[in-house]
């Protein structure tokens, strides 16, 4: 005779519920998050902060700063060099803060389509 409150195994139906209420919930944040770390700007240097690179949450490059001393004729390969290493400083500081963020939300789970460990 099989037992009463659904499937051995799947719990309660309140439990399922109350998950499904969670994940819900999770959702929101995640979106919420989403939207503003997309409004977000994160400024990467290199050269000693003589080239500056401003990208989005969105992944958008925004500005871009070069101080007057970096700017070469002679030495173009230095100042593409250099805007490279700012961009992705820039980058690198974007990932990092949308990774913590959205770990807060998660509590560890798998991240953004990392799926659950189970």
């Amino acid at each position: 005779m099989a037992k009463r409150g659904g499937y051995p195994g799947m719990g309660m139906p309140g439990n399922m519920n109350q998950l499904m209420k969670q994940a819900q919930k999770m959702q929101k944040q995640m979106e919420d998050t989403t939207k503003e770390l997309e409004a977000s700007e994160y400024t990467g240097t290199a050269g000693g902060g003589v080239v500056k690179v401003t990208v989005s949450g969105a992944k958008q490059v925004v500005s871009v700063s070069l101080e007057e001393e970096v700017v070469d004729p002679e030495d173009i390969e230095m100042l593409e060099e250099l805007i490279v290493a700012a961009t992705n400083d820039a980058l690198r500081q974007m990932e990092e803060a949308s990774a913590s963020k959205m770990a807060k939300i998660t509590g560890g789970i798998g991240g953004m389509g990392g799926g659950f460990p189970f």
